[in-house]
C-alpha cells in the first residue's frame, strides 16, 4: 500500500534532511514538498497524503494559516500534521495544537525522535482509516436489504421524510412508486423460498436499471418494492412505472424457474401537500393505487391524481 509525505518548510535544506531521513526508514513511498502554506494546500488538494510535516514560520501562509486552511475542510481534518519549530515557544506550540496540529518537533531536530514520532502518528491514522471505513461498511449494511441489495424500509423511510420536507419547502415535482409482484405465493409453493429469493433478487436488479442514478429504490417488504423519484412529475413516473412493468414481464428466468412468467401491479402518486402532506399520506396514496391495480386484474399501473381521484393508467401493456 501507497503512503504519501508532505513536507511544508521554506528552507531547501530542511526539507532535503527531513526527507533523507524518512527514506532511510522506507516509512513512505512518495514525498511531496512546498516551501509555504499556500504551495503545500495546493499540493495537498491534488496528491492527498497520509501525514503532514509544517513549519510555522514561513512567507505568505505561515504554518497557523495553513491549519486554519486545514479546519475549513472537513475532508482535509483527518490528515495528522506536526508542527516543526525552530523556536521552543511553549505558547506557539499550544496554540498550534489548539488549531489542530496533532503534535510538535522543535528544530534543528533529533532524526530518531522525528521517526518515532511519524511512526505514532501513521499509526493512529491508520486504525482511524480502518475504524472509518468499519463505520462505512456497518452504515451501509445498517441501510440496505441484505436479500435484494437495494435499501431497507428504515433507509426509504428516512429518504422520503427529507424529500417531502424538501418539496413543502422549496416546491418541486416528487413521485412515488409501489410495486408487487402478482401472484408471489405460487412462486414460494411451486419452486420453494430459494427460488423465491431468486425471483426477488432479479427483479430487484431490473427496477434498478429502470431508474435514475438518483431515484431510491427499496424492498419494502416481502415482495412489495418502492421507488423514489425526486424532481419527476405524475406524467413521468407512471412512464417509468410502466417500463418497469414491461421490463420485468419480459425478464428471463434459468431452470428451475425458465417457465415463469413474472408480473407485478404498480401504485403512482406524486406528491401534493394539499392532499398528502405527510411521509405516510403520500405512501397512503401510492398504496391505495396500488391496491386497485391488483383489484383491477394485476399487470397494471394505477396512479392517484392530484386531484384526488385513482384513475386507471396502464393495462398489460395498454397506456391511455
Amino acid at each position: 500500500m501507497f503512503t504519501s509525505v508532505l513536507i511544508i518548510d521554506d528552507s531547501v535544506t530542511v526539507r532535503e534532511r527531513i526527507i533523507r531521513t524518512l527514506e532511510s526508514f522506507n516509512l513512505f513511498s512518495r514525498y511531496y514538498e512546498a516551501e509555504d502554506g499556500l504551495e503545500g494546500f495546493k499540493k495537498l488538494l491534488s496528491s492527498p497524503v497520509d501525514i503532514i510535516l509544517c513549519d510555522l514560520e514561513m512567507p505568505r501562509i505561515d504554518g497557523f494559516k495553513f491549519l486554519s486552511m486545514l479546519k475549513a475542510r472537513p475532508d482535509l481534518q483527518d490528515v495528522p500534521v506536526i508542527i516543526l519549530t525552530g523556536m521552543d515557544d511553549r505558547e506557539r506550540k499550544i496554540k498550534g495544537l489548539e488549531q489542530g496540529a496533532s503534535d510538535y518537533i522543535t528544530k534543528p531536530f533529533d532524526p530518531e525522535e522525528l521517526v518515532a514520532r511519524v511512526k505514532v502518528h501513521l499509526k493512529i491514522k491508520k486504525l482511524q482509516d480502518e475504524l472509518k471505513r468499519s463505520n462505512e461498511l456497518l452504515l451501509e449494511l445498517s441501510n440496505t436489504d441484505h436479500l435484494t441489495g437495494l435499501f431497507n424500509r428504515r433507509y426509504l423511510m428516512k429518504v422520503l421524510d427529507k424529500e417531502v420536507q424538501r418539496a413543502l419547502r422549496k416546491g418541486g415535482d416528487l413521485s412515488l412508486i409501489m410495486l408487487d409482484i402478482d401472484h408471489f405465493k405460487q412462486v414460494n409453493d411451486c419452486f420453494g423460498h430459494l427460488q423465491g429469493d431468486v425471483v426477488l433478487q432479479k427483479l430487484a436488479l431490473q427496477l434498478q436499471k429502470e431508474l435514475r442514478s438518483y431515484d431510491c429504490a427499496s424492498r419494502y417488504g416481502g415482495e412489495e418494492f418502492v421507488a423514489i423519484l425526486p424532481d419527476s412529475t405524475l406524467k413521468e413516473a407512471v412512464f417509468v412505472a410502466d417500463r418497469v412493468r414491461l421490463a420485468i414481464q419480459d425478464t428471463k428466468f434459468s431452470e428451475p424457474l425458465v417457465n415463469l412468467s413474472l408480473t407485478v401491479s404498480l401504485g403512482v402518486a406524486s406528491f401534493s401537500p394539499e392532499h398528502s402532506p405527510t411521509v405516510d399520506g403520500f405512501i397512503k396514496l401510492a398504496d391505495d393505487a396500488l391496491y386497485l391495480a391488483k383489484a383491477n386484474g394485476r399487470n397494471r399501473v394505477e396512479f392517484y391524481d392530484p386531484a384526488g381521484a385513482i384513475m386507471p393508467a396502464t393495462a398489460a401493456g395498454t397506456v391511455d
